[in-house]
């Protein structure tokens, strides 16, 4: 007869409250089979819901390169810098809605606030399909920006409450994943609808944001709480006892003054720098290697497709080997090469050889969801958590400011430098990561050696006396 061990919990920190979390019984007994069945529960029910708001909004986030390689700009009587300065205004607005995502999805709660900016960028985007210049084409991104950016950040404080540590970067790899399976399933959308080209009147890229816009109004989200589901949580993480606190100014003040949440921020604008012109120009680009336009926006599916398989396994196995750092320079590695590939490769190479180069680039994994889940683990309290988390979504989207500049119509098809200037970012990158995670190793030497060399009295004295709150506290082990 097999056995099932017990998992329990010693209370040891008189400042926590059981009260201040719903769901959450100190000492609720439970085997690790029943956590699992628990865990499985939230992935069956809780999950499908997520991914299916993130899966829409990528598919609305994307839809624009699609349009563009369709002919939007030439349409409404402009030219590609206004599509570039849109995105780059984009960017600005998506971020400064991002970092008070966290904190309203907080105040509101995601299971309300989510379904509401869901409904709201679904009409932006149906919008699009009816604008006439490059005036309302400005308005609409604008207005989309500021209905999406909320969204991620709130959904990224719901997940936590739901996730131990340790399954944190596997689900967000799911989340950014899906993502990418969105951006595969709007290329191979885009490729029918737009040859609706003509219909009623109307161009096959109204045709597009008619249809995505419909199908984003028609989603919506649905939440379940467990005991048990709370209550592993908390124990793996006894700050989410504080989960339903709400953020303050000091919470504010001490994020930004922590120059580790930096580190992460900087990683994460410079990091994603290559993705707004690779990704928005790529049924493009595609298509100058000899491609129809049709066949060219669904060729942009099989490597999104592949990324998101590359990036749920690096994320899978950083969760597993409990590494952070070499998984992300690893990542970045890869990117290089297909740049590398793709702008050195002689331009009368065979479109197959050149398709093969973009495929190169789009399958690397995405490390974006393991940087999250990275800082989310080595920052506390959960305000600051908040707080950080708000931040790097923002950050996530404020490069888009000069990304989107780095592809310029002088520079096109091919955008050879605009290729070395990607090349540029990611080494970058590269060195920004090794940095991080060897700050991290360091900082665990050092306090470890003062922490070791206190005797026991000193160590309750500091327990009972200290100011330092979170991961300021010497007892504080940071994941590298």
């Amino acid at each position: 007869m097999s056995q099932e061990k017990e998992v329990s919990i010693e209370k040891k920190d008189a400042v926590f409250v059981a009260t201040e979390a719903e769901g959450y019984v100190a000492d609720l007994d439970y085997t690790e089979e029943e956590e699992r069945l628990v865990r499985r529960i939230i992935d069956l029910r809780l999950m499908p819901w997520i991914l299916f708001s993130t899966f829409i909004l990528n598919i609305c986030r994307t839809n624009i390169s699609n349009a563009v390689s369709a002919g939007l700009p030439k349409s409404l009587g402009f030219a590609n810098d206004v599509v570039n300065n849109a995105g780059s205004i984009y960017s600005v607005v998506f971020s400064i809605f991002a970092f008070s995502g966290s904190i309203l999805g907080k105040r509101f709660g995601p299971h309300r606030f989510i379904p509401f900016l869901v409904l709201a960028w679904g009409i932006v985007t149906l919008s699009h399909a009816f604008i006439q210049d490059a005036a309302q084409y400005y308005l609409v991104r604008i207005l989309i920006a500021i209905a999406q950016g909320g969204v991620i950040p709130a959904t990224l404080v719901y997940l936590g409450s739901f996730y131990k540590k340790n399954e944190l970067a596997t689900r967000l790899a799911w989340f950014w994943g899906v993502q990418s399976i969105a951006s595969a399933v709007s290329g191979l959308m885009a490729s029918g609808l737009l040859q609706l080209d003509g219909q009623l009147g109307l161009k096959g890229w109204r045709w597009l944001f008619i249809t995505e816009g419909s199908l984003t109004i028609l989603s919506s989200a649905m939440t379940v709480k467990f005991q048990i589901a709370v209550t592993r949580v908390i124990r793996d993480d006894l700050l989410k006892l504080k989960y339903e606190t709400r953020v303050t100014v000091s919470d504010v003040i001490e994020t930004l003054k922590d120059y580790k949440v930096w580190g992460h921020l900087v990683m994460t604008s410079v990091g994603l720098s290559p993705g707004p012109p690779f990704k928005v120009y790529l049924p493009s680009i595609i298509n100058s290697f000899g491609f129809d336009v049709y066949i060219s926006n669904a060729l942009t599916a099989p490597g999104y497709l592949l990324g998101f398989i590359t990036m749920t396994l690096w994320s899978w196995n950083s969760d597993r080997v409990g590494e952070r750092g070499f998984h992300g320079v690893a990542s970045f590695v890869w990117h290089g090469i297909g740049f590398i590939l793709l702008n050195w490769l002689p331009d009368n190479s065979s479109r197959g050889v050149l398709f093969f180069a973009t495929l190169v680039i789009s399958a690397a994994p995405s490390v974006h969801p393991l940087n999250i889940a990275w800082m989310t683990e080595n920052t506390a309290p959960l305000g600051k958590r908040t707080v950080a988390s708000g931040l790097i979504i923002g950050f996530a989207n404020i490069y888009g400011v000069w990304a989107n500049q780095i592809y310029q119509p002088w520079d096109a098809p091919k955008y050879h430098v605009g290729n070395y200037i990607i090349l540029g970012f990611i080494g970058t990158t590269i060195l920004l990561w090794l940095n991080q995670k060897f700050l991290y190793v360091r900082l665990n030497k050092q306090r470890a050696a003062i922490w070791n060399a206190k005797s026991q009295d000193e160590k309750d004295e500091y327990n009972a006396t200290t100011t330092q709150k979170g991961n300021n506290r010497l007892d504080f082990v940071f994941k590298h």
